[in-house]
């Protein structure tokens, strides 16, 4: 315990704090700590830890372009409204913010693009895909071959993709499979409010729809 104590008293750095001090000043407000949020009330950081994906490289470049495309896949091919496609970025998020003090996962933004395809991928079992031009598969090996080129790239086992495939095959599992085998439900659905918030602006016709209305009907001819 007294290993924890140093500098005149003061408390030892944790292995992710001592990290966080020898990082470049440019990334060390961006990347996610329970302390730093809850403690020292940074909240930006609940944000921030998802917009960086590491140093330039071909896997960075993979990953942003996959998070662009998918995300854009999954919004169109749902056929529901805008509310769901939030929920599903809103439940991602939150559920990777929980599990990431246990992993020591700082930064989340790989996790959060791995959840969104393969989300896609499991919806899409059929689509046949080409990586680099050498290798063709299905759509569902797509998140395994990207963890596998990960693995190669940095010689470290991925452990942020592998938490977002956790976390999208539970939302996969709970919006596309439980329904079937129980009438329908879905536990995971948006909640009412959360609806109302993204919808009630589409359903509510504004000022300019009803001075248009008027004018339309000031204008029509009368018909006897």
């Amino acid at each position: 315990m007294a290993a924890l104590w140093e500098n005149n008293g003061q408390m030892g750095q944790f292995p992710l704090e001592q990290w966080f001090y020898e990082m470049p000043p440019r990334y060390s407000m961006l990347f996610y700590s329970f302390r730093a949020v809850y403690v020292k009330s940074q909240y930006w950081r609940l944000l921030t830890t998802f917009l960086y994906f590491g140093p330039l490289n071909l896997d960075l470049l993979f990953h942003v372009f996959f998070l662009q495309r998918y995300s854009r896949l999954l919004e169109e091919s749902s056929g529901r409204s805008p509310a769901h496609f939030a929920w599903l970025i809103f439940y991602a998020m939150s559920s990777l913010l929980i599990i990431s003090p246990f992993l020591s996962l700082p930064f989340l933004g790989t996790a959060l693009s791995s959840s969104l395809v393969y989300i896609w991928a499991r919806r899409n079992p059929e689509t046949r895909l080409s990586f680099l031009g050498l290798l063709v598969f299905t759509a569902p090996y797509l998140p395994w071959v990207l963890m596998a080129f990960s693995l190669v790239v940095h010689r470290i086992v991925p452990k942020d993709e592998m938490c977002g495939i956790v976390v999208g095959h539970v939302w996969y599992f709970f919006n596309d499979v439980y329904p079937t085998l129980h009438g329908g439900h879905r536990p995971l659905d948006p909640p009412m409010w959360w609806r109302r918030l993204f919808e009630q602006a589409v359903d509510r016709p504004t000022d300019a729809t009803n001075v248009n209305r008027e004018f339309a009907a000031a204008a029509a001819p009368e018909v006897r």
